[in-house]
């Protein structure tokens, strides 16, 4: 095996577990921070569940004139409602996210643009997952279970893992070029002669 080739396992190797690290530690001060602050204290589930059904609720409230919002609850008509609960508000999956965005390797100052980005096409997902199903409650109830159980929830996920790929293409800048601080010049090729 050449050294190249074992340099670049052993790279490969550490690169790796660096980023499993950094996404545990991460989830190890959400943890603390969530269960032991935030969940107790209520405010932030409380604020982005109310969000999400009032943004629910404008969103159903562009095709149908019956849909209104009380509290965390968005109804369709006085019959057909769905409930936001904590569960629901995405707040776990934002802070997946924000995890993945965390451990993953990239420049701060890209990270404190993608971040907000990434958080609102995750709160965009989640307020169209919820008037989602909130149509299937109001004209197909017996799918309702099925599409909140998993569909809704996969689609949910897979902006996620999207969102991640766009991060790593995105989120390090290309390797420095001599004279070139920023990173954003590619290398010029060598030019041979004739």
């Amino acid at each position: 095996m050449p050294v190249d080739a074992a340099r670049q396992i052993l790279s490969s190797n550490r690169t790796l577990t660096l980023f499993l690290a950094k996404m545990v530690a991460a989830y190890a001060v959400w943890f603390v921070l969530y269960d032991l602050w935030l969940l107790p204290d209520g405010r932030l589930d409380a604020w982005l569940s109310h969000s999400v059904a009032t943004w629910t609720g404008s969103l159903l409230g562009l095709f149908y004139d019956s849909a209104f919002v009380d509290g965390r609850t968005v109804w369709i008509t006085r019959e057909s409602g769905i409930l936001i609960e904590n569960g629901c508000n995405g707040l776990s999956a934002l802070s997946l996210f924000v995890g993945f965005i965390v451990a993953y390797p990239g420049t701060w100052a890209r990270r404190a643009l993608f971040i907000p980005l990434g958080v609102l096409a995750l709160v965009v997902t989640n307020v169209i997952r919820c008037a989602i199903l909130l149509l299937i409650s109001h004209h197909a109830p017996s799918l309702f279970d099925s599409v909140h159980g998993f569909h809704a929830l996969f689609v949910f996920y897979v902006v996620i893992l999207l969102l991640w790929v766009a991060w790593a293409h995105w989120g390090e800048p290309s390797r420095e070029t001599p004279g070139d601080p920023g990173g954003t010049t590619a290398p010029r090729p060598a030019l041979a002669t004739a």
